[in-house]
């Protein structure tokens, strides 16, 4: 079962505002150079995740291509954040202390 990056910010089944959360880089990261035409977010995430779900963690993990995969130039590089339990506990935890610093319920 995949990920449910929204799980934390669901009041009476509506998703409020999602921060952006820094995905640190790891001596773990994978990187891969995207193919426009070639390359797709979903068989990217599941080459390194055996998931194809994890597109937005990819992008997360590279803010500086705006969160938009359809603008990603041919031959930029990509890191993959890895691995992948370790990825979503440590982004579970920072979420958990935006909340706490922010006050959000």
């Amino acid at each position: 079962m995949s990920y449910d990056r929204y799980k934390k910010f669901k009041y009476n089944g509506v998703v409020k505002n999602v921060p952006f959360i820094k995905i640190p880089k790891r001596s773990t990261d994978a990187y891969e150079y995207y193919q426009r035409d070639l390359s797709r977010l979903d068989l990217i995430s599941y080459k390194y995740y055996g998931d194809s779900n994890y597109g937005w963690l990819i992008l997360q993990a590279n803010p500086e291509f705006e969160s938009v995969e359809f603008e990603l130039n041919d031959g930029v590089m990509l890191r993959i954040p890895l691995p992948l339990e370790q990825v979503l506990l440590q982004l579970d935890n920072d979420i958990d202390n935006y909340k706490k610093l922010y006050s959000v319920d």
